[in-house]
């Protein structure tokens, strides 16, 4: 009794407290945590992706193909099913290099936005202020067999309308001029852009147009004051470590690039292309990439996780939000298909009308001529990657049933 008269006499409610409170985060820390852990992918479901690509090859309408699925970050699966090579009988492997074409925009556009974030440009500013050779533009208004008639646009066009087609450029250069694209530089290429009239008022209508992707490289380097690929290199692709991604493919590197092909009378036969473009002075701000499946990964992951993979941001949060908002608005068409839209060099799916691939509303990507594709579907968390190489135009029934057995994969 006399040993806890003295303790309570010298208790202090006061210092109690504090003792209860310097203890409460020890006690918080000691406690199991559970954090969520990245969404899950059905192994069955993915391994049907192979197989389903394997039918295709069987059926002879793609040589080859390598799939990727990745979900919250985290690479589900990656296959590789048929031939890089049919004359050679070479099979195709997870780090097979392909041309991916248009798949290159939006890889310009995020080194655009990059300039962007510092205060290099504006989406809203004139071409013209980067480029003075594009001041006054003409646009056609009347065509015929004996000339066209022109009058100047009520606006320049601007860089946002680079970024979202808008901007009334041709899709592509004259013939001459785009058979011989890559032998010359992007300067030389975007003077002529300069000079041709546009076919529409600027943000007006869509118009896919290379001549306008050019024209955003060329910008890029009188921003940034040096070469569009060496920023490229140098802000996105050394950052995530996407080691076989390049303009210019060395040539070590040449046996691993797959051919192209072309389906003809139900036939493969191949594409008369040019596969390595040794000695080219163009980088292609269009279409001028070689990539592979796990590096393609490296770069829509990083979007999904707004601008940052592995420690290593490359654009902010409010950047990738910006870009793959819908820009084109109640422009219709706006993109490949019923119910696309477009954001900045971002194909947007704007709602379901059309679509066949269970992609939800928001999802966005971009594909290539040669039938490549990646999208990132930021509701279920899932990226996906699909690598072939045919030059055949018209839909891509492979391309669409692999879009739709990869969301249907996702567990949640």
């Amino acid at each position: 009794m006399l040993e806890a008269t003295r303790y309570l006499e010298g208790y202090n409610p006061k210092m109690a407290l504090k003792s209860i409170l310097f203890l409460f985060p020890l006690f918080l820390a000691a406690q199991p945590t559970t954090l969520p852990g990245p969404r899950k992918l059905d192994p069955t479901r993915l391994e049907a992706i192979e197989q389903r690509m394997k039918s295709y090859v069987d059926h002879g309408t793609i040589a080859g193909a390598v799939t990727l699925v990745a979900r919250d970050g985290v690479i589900g699966r990656i296959s590789a099913t048929g031939f890089r090579d049919l004359d050679a009988k070479s099979p195709i492997k997870a780090d097979t290099i392909f041309q991916i074409m248009s798949m290159t925009k939006p890889v310009t556009g995020v080194a655009l936005q990059i300039l962007v974030e510092e205060g290099k440009v504006a989406i809203s500013d004139p071409v013209e202020k980067y480029l003075p050779e594009f001041r006054g533009q003409w646009m056609v208004t009347a065509k015929s067999s004996d000339g066209m008639t022109l009058k100047k646009p009520a606006r320049p066009i601007t860089i946002r309308d680079l970024m979202t087609h808008t901007s009334g450029l041709p899709t592509d250069f004259p013939k001459p001029i785009q058979d011989t694209r890559y032998q010359r530089t992007l300067t030389e290429l975007v003077d002529v852009a300069s000079q041709l009239p546009l076919e529409f008022e600027p943000g007006t209508k869509w118009t896919y147009s290379n001549t306008g992707l050019a024209t955003l490289g060329r910008i890029i380097e009188v921003a940034a004051d040096q070469p569009y690929e060496m920023f490229v290199q140098r802000r996105i692709l050394d950052p995530l470590g996407m080691k076989d991604t390049h303009f210019f493919p060395p040539e070590e590197k040449y046996n691993r690039i797959s051919m192209a092909y072309v389906l003809a009378d139900g036939h493969l036969k191949k594409a008369d292309v040019d596969y390595t473009r040794r000695g080219a002075k163009m980088p292609g701000p269009a279409g001028g990439l070689f990539s592979t499946a796990a590096d393609l990964a490296k770069f829509y992951n990083m979007m999904l996780s707004g601008g940052a993979l592995s420690g290593k941001r490359i654009l902010s949060k409010a950047s990738v939000d910006t870009m793959t908002h819908l820009h084109t608005g109640a422009i219709d068409p706006a993109g490949h298909g019923s119910g696309m839209g477009y954001g900045l060099t971002w194909t947007v799916v704007k709602d379901a009308r059309g679509t066949t691939d269970l992609r939800a509303e928001g999802a966005y990507g971009h594909g290539g001529a040669f039938g490549t594709d990646a999208f990132v579907d930021p509701v279920h968390g899932i990226v996906g990657i699909f690598l072939i190489q045919r030059t055949s135009g018209g839909t891509s029934t492979e391309r669409d049933t692999f879009r739709a057995m990869a969301e249907a994969a996702a567990l949640d």
